[in-house]
C-alpha cells in the first residue's frame, strides 16, 4: 500500500526519485497519468488495469465518460523505476504541473500515489486543516466498522 508523504526532487531531465518503500510496489509495472486535482497519479499496472476496465465499461455515448477517458488515457504512460530509483515524468505531464525541475511532493493514496508541486500540495493541506469544513465534508461518509453478522 502507498502511504505517507515525501519530498523529492525532479531533475532537469524530468526524472523523479521515488520513495524507497514505494519502489518494490512498482516492480510489476506502473503507469503515470494526469490526476484530478492538479496533480499526477502513479498506479501499479494491476490497479491501472482495474481503472481502465471501469472506463472501458462506461457508455461511450456519455460525454462525461468520454471526458474521463481523455483525461486518464490520453495522458497515461507506462513507467519503469531505474536502477537508482527514479521514474521519468513525461514532458506534457511536467507542463501540466508547470514545473521543469525542482521539489515535488509524493503522497501515498493507498492503491496509488500522487505527485504534487509544493504550492498545490500546501493548498490541499490547508483545506484538510479546516476542522469545521471537514466535519461537514465527511459527515456522510461511513468509516465505521461494518458488521457482517448481525447480533
Amino acid at each position: 500500500m502507498f502511504l505517507g508523504q515525501f519530498q523529492h526532487n525532479l531533475d532537469d531531465k524530468g526524472r523523479l526519485m521515488i520513495p524507497a518503500r514505494f519502489r518494490e510496489l512498482l516492480e510489476g509495472g506502473a503507469y503515470i497519468t494526469q490526476g484530478f486535482d492538479k496533480c499526477l497519479m502513479v498506479m501499479t499496472e494491476a490497479y491501472f488495469k482495474q481503472v481502465y476496465e471501469r472506463i472501458e465499461a462506461m457508455n461511450l455515448a456519455d460525454p462525461t465518460a468520454r471526458l474521463l477517458r481523455r483525461l486518464i488515457l490520453s495522458n497515461a504512460y507506462p513507467i519503469e523505476v531505474d536502477k537508482v530509483g527514479r521514474i521519468l515524468v513525461p514532458q506534457n505531464l511536467r507542463a501540466f504541473l508547470e514545473i521543469a525541475s525542482g521539489e515535488l511532493i509524493v503522497a501515498g493514496q493507498g492503491e496509488y500515489f500522487e505527485v504534487w508541486t509544493p504550492a498545490t500540495w500546501g493548498e490541499q493541506m490547508a483545506l484538510l486543516q479546516d476542522v469545521e469544513a471537514n466535519n461537514a465534508r465527511f459527515s456522510t461518509l461511513d468509516l465505521s466498522k461494518t458488521n457482517s453478522a448481525s447480533s
